[in-house]
């Protein structure tokens, strides 16, 4: 059996870095996700990396744990705040926003 986990990318204001975000799970491309999509990865019970990226631009990694069955959900969007914005061209891990549900 395996557990899933789901991106879920709602566009509540405008984002500053549109266009579609690739999913990494343990640093490997599971797929994507665009405005107003959700997107759901199958993968593994047991400890997990995932982050989202466009181009040079990412959030930042993020670890969880599943088992069997269960089902993990993050929001993503793009920084939605100018200084943010900004930060990132220098930063680029700040560009994206990834959290769990």
């Amino acid at each position: 059996m395996s557990a899933t986990i789901k991106l879920v990318r709602e566009n509540v204001m405008m984002e500053l870095r549109p266009g579609t975000f690739e999913i990494l799970v343990d640093g490997q491309t599971a797929g994507a996700v665009d405005t107003h999509q959700t997107t759901e990865v199958p993968i593994e019970s047991g400890p997990h990396t995932v982050q989202v990226r466009t181009g040079r631009y990412s959030s930042g990694v993020h670890r969880f744990e599943v088992n069997d069955g269960d089902v993990v959900t993050y929001r993503c969007n793009s920084a939605r705040v100018w200084p943010v914005y900004l930060a990132s061209l220098v930063k680029p891990d700040l560009a994206l926003l990834l959290e769990r549900e």
